[in-house]
């Protein structure tokens, strides 16, 4: 039995639906036919939303819904690419009126007028009209053909009152507490420990709360209901009462309560609503100490849970519930202590599951024949014992060694499905998010197994993919992301990296398993095994939107040989990302100037760390572009064509530390939200124009000179982060400084300040005093550096106590300067470097801010003190 890839496209149309209500389409010269086919469409699409929710769920028992939701992924891509050229010309005409100074081209600008305005319209823009309208009737005749297959397949409206079929393929077996009294109990000694401490103290504790909440939380198969059985059988005669509810799927409050009622009891219960049975059932455990298992929950409503608890209230102190569930956000609503989180097994107790479930051993110890396979096909595992389980029941028909290599060699996903445990319990997982965060797991597909990904990496491109959308708060598209990943991290989707890095995470192998089951024929990895025939494959790979691949030292053009067959590709990312090794891999010409420049529809194209010189100017035709990856190549410039690219939100150029210049129309790129230009040590002029792009909210350095001033900051005032403003040397007038008001750009964290490293006639002391006082930032700076500053005392507000989040401090170079300032107010400063102050001869109270009563209240929190270089430094005096 294959499993079929689940369809999930109600976040898709709730995007086209708005991108549909858009007035800035309409005012794009159209013939009124396409405007008024264009307005048909939200109609159409919004009889095929009213149903989608009941197609989703019988995709995976009726094939034909699932044929049907494919043809509905395909169309809704298509269409999306249609709304994005339209939007995309409708910008760029917008942008042309507005410079017409720029339009020294009549048939460029001509194009862009409204057919109102002009009789004489020129073959370029009836060409557009004539693609245009053929796309739209094309999209028009397929949405009218799925429109009659959905009356065909009798899918029920939402709003007409459907019920949702339940997926066979999804339930979780319902569990109890009892325990295999022979299975054995690997690994959890430890775990089982601790939870028992902690219901010690919840014990011990203070009466004002009866009971204690002991959330377990683990993703699917990690052994949450295990360990549960384990301690409820081991601690059930401590307590008066007890209970074990398997709450699984829907938490209906009446429901549990009358069960918990039943187990307590051991009477039927004859009352119909909540109040009754809550009332008796508080009657019952009143002053009783009971012990209650809810297994498995998944609500995440406060009130739901406040109101099943209020009987609990009634028991006696030391009462403990013990809930198990794969989410953080249900524990957070329930617990009194931490959560207790389950993390994977050793490879030892893994073996010992997969021996005892597949052959009734111990272990592998003593049969040879059995031993290296075996260990191997644990290592598949992951630590997960379900896993184990499961394969070891497989395993149990398999007599012969051979038969167990086999299963080695074979894909866990490939296992029959009715000897599969893994796939149902895993995707009940998958089945409870919200629709918009479906989308964004399947996307992660793209990385393979044990591919260590960064959090903020992964946020910009779901923000390319145009998989975020601004919510109702106004938030920026960035921190839904980052919420967004947060709560798949809280469903055990994604797990911390064990490298420490903070931004760092990996899926385990089972999720990511899981990832490219639900994400099907969408999302492409070109290393797969299973996908290196991609030849024979043509219909499913034709359909691919995305695609990764691990980067090799030489890419030539046969490996993506398959690519130029796949019109519609939207994600062209190779990996790793980042850390590459300075050059030492190339790719070939033929992809970066004939390929790739023909994938007219990619959103994210990266080139990162290949051995590339230039780009082509064609690059400017990717007018859908929002993430362009540069990072350390070996370009001196980029086609000017690029400004171009008006959809463009991250363009990254870390370490291209050959770079010189950036294209002179940068401004043009109004949408562009991230600009990574740190380690670009060439790059020693920017244009002006920065000051247009009002979105940006990271922006590595600015380097002032030829033309280029301070105040170009001054509409930034999204920015966020780190910022270098290097050459304030140049800053001549000081009206410049105050105009570029730092002191507003809240989100900015890290800052340094450089001037030129060359003390000449040409400095002006008085002046780069004013510059530096005029330049005070805001006080959620964390970090701060001052180079080669050439005045004689540094700034007033360096130093003020309203800098209570400023944590490092680094003064190098200042060599004018002949007092150090007051720093000692700043409560949070950990680390302070100080170099290269030539004026400075003593140090004494004044670093520490007069008016302290006690030098030692100074500092109060300052881990290191550095002092370098200082050639005049001779004492130190603290009174």
């Amino acid at each position: 039995m294959v499993v079929i890839a689940e369809i999930f496209l109600t976040a898709f149309f709730t995007v086209l639906l708005e991108k549909l209500a858009s007035g800035d389409l309409f005012n794009l010269a159209l013939p009124k036919g396409i405007c008024s086919q264009l307005q048909t469409w939200t109609s159409k699409l919004q009889l095929i939303e009213a149903v989608l929710s009941d197609a989703e769920e019988k995709q995976i028992t009726a094939k034909s819904v699932n044929m049907w939701l494919q043809q509905l992924q395909d169309l809704a891509y298509d269409l999306d690419d249609l709304l994005d050229e339209l939007a995309t010309e409708a910008l760029r005409r917008k942008l042309m009126m507005a410079q017409p100074t720029q339009a020294s081209n009549p048939s460029m600008f001509r194009i862009l007028i409204p057919a109102c305005c002009s009789t004489n319209l020129t073959p370029r823009a009836v060409q557009f009209d004539l693609n245009i309208s053929s796309e739209i009737d094309s999209i028009t005749e397929r949405l009218q053909d799925l429109l009659k297959q959905k009356s065909d397949l009798n899918l029920m409206s939402d709003h007409l009152g459907g019920t949702r079929s339940r997926r066979t393929g999804d339930e979780r077996p319902s569990s109890t507490s009892l325990v295999n009294e022979y299975s054995g109990f690997y690994g959890r000694e430890k775990d089982k420990q601790a939870i028992l401490a902690q219901m010690c103290l919840g014990s011990e504790s203070s009466s004002n709360c009866r009971f204690s909440v002991i959330p377990i939380v683990g993703m699917g198969g990690i052994g949450k209901t295990t360990l549960a059985q384990q301690i409820y059988n081991e601690v059930k005669n401590s307590f008066d009462l007890k209970a074990w509810i398997c709450v699984s799927n829907e938490f209906d409050e009446f429901a549990i309560t009358e069960r918990i009622y039943k187990q307590i009891s051991s009477e039927s219960c004859e009352f119909k609503d909540l109040e009754n049975v809550q009332v008796k059932l508080r009657e019952i455990i009143s002053k009783k100490k009971f012990l209650l298992i809810l297994d498995d929950v998944w609500n995440e409503k406060y009130g739901k849970w406040d109101v099943l608890s209020r009987p609990f209230q009634a028991g006696a102190p030391g009462s403990i519930v013990i809930v198990t569930t794969r989410n953080v956000s249900v524990a957070s609503i329930m617990r009194s202590v931490p959560d207790y989180h389950l993390d994977e097994l050793e490879n030892e107790e893994i073996c010992s599951i997969l021996a005892h479930h597949a052959r009734g051993w111990q272990n592998f110890d003593a049969r040879p024949g059995f031993k290296e396979t075996g260990e191997a096909i644990a290592k598949k595992c992951k630590g997960l014992p379900l896993a184990a389980k499961s394969l070891g029941g497989l395993l149990r028909t398999k007599e012969n060694p051979s038969e167990w290599k086999d299963i080695l060699n074979s894909k866990i996903w490939d296992l029959p499905a009715e000897n599969n445990d893994i796939l149902p319990v895993l995707r009940l997982s998958y089945h409870h998010l919200p629709s918009h965060l479906k989308r964004l797991f399947a996307y992660c597909s793209l990385f393979p197994k044990d591919y260590e990904f960064d959090k903020h990496e992964l946020v910009l491109l779901w923000m390319a993919e145009g998989f975020l959308r601004p919510s109702e708060t106004h938030r920026e598209m960035e921190d839904v992301g980052f919420q967004c990943f947060d709560e798949l991290l809280s469903r055990s989707f994604f797990q911390r990296s064990k490298t420490g890095a903070e931004s760092r995470f990996v899926m385990h192998d089972l999720v990511n398993d899981l990832a490219r089951h639900v994400a099907g024929r969408v999302c492409f990895r070109l290393d797969d095994k299973a996908e290196s025939n991609v030849q024979h494959k043509k219909d499913s790979f034709l359909k691919a939107r995305h695609s990764s691949f691990i980067r090799h030292q030489y890419d030539g053009s046969q490996r993506f040989e398959a690519f130029s067959r796949v019109r519609k590709l939207r994600t062209f990312l190779p990996l790793p990302v980042f850390e590459t090794h300075s050059w030492r891999f190339y790719l070939t010409n033929q992809v970066v100037y004939d390929l790739l420049p023909q994938r007219h529809f990619l959103r994210v194209l990266s080139l990162s760390g290949y051995n590339i010189l230039q780009l082509p100017n064609a690059i400017g035709n990717l007018k859908h572009l929002r993430y362009l990856n540069l990072s350390d190549t070996r370009m001196k410039q980029l086609p000017e064509t690029v400004t171009e690219l008006y959809n463009l939100q991250t363009l990254l150029l870390w370490d291209c530390r050959m770079l010189t210049k950036l294209p002179s129309n940068i401004g043009n790129l109004i949408n562009l939200r991230h600009l990574g230009i740190a380690g670009t040590e060439q790059l020693q002029e920017m244009p002006v124009g920065l000051c247009k792009m009002a979105s940006l909210h990271t922006l590595s350095k600015i380097v002032l000179g030829r033309g280029l001033k301070v105040n170009e900051l001054r509409g930034l005032s999204n920015l966020r982060g780190a910022l270098s403003i290097i050459g304030l040397h140049s800053v001549m007038d000081a009206q410049d400084a105050r105009e570029a008001n730092l002191t507003c750009k809240h989100g900015l964290e890290e800052l340094e300040m450089v001037w030129s490293s060359e003390f000449d006639d040409s400095r002006n002391e008085m002046i780069e005093k004013e510059v530096i006082e005029l330049l005070k930032p805001s006080t959620n700076l964390r970090r701060l550096e001052i180079k080669h500053y050439g005045g004689v005392e540094f700034p007033s507000w360096l130093g003020d106590p309203s800098f209570s989040q400023l944590a490092h401090i680094s003064l190098s170079d200042c060599r004018h300067c002949t007092s150090l300032p007051s720093l000692g107010h700043l409560m949070s400063l950990k680390k302070l470097h100080i170099s290269g102050i030539e004026g400075v001869k003593t140090v004494g109270n004044e670093l520490c801010g007069l008016g302290w009563p006690h030098v030692g209240d100074a500092f109060p929190s300052l881990e290191t003190l550095e002092f370098a270089d200082m050639v005049s430094f001779r004492i130190i005096r603290i009174a």
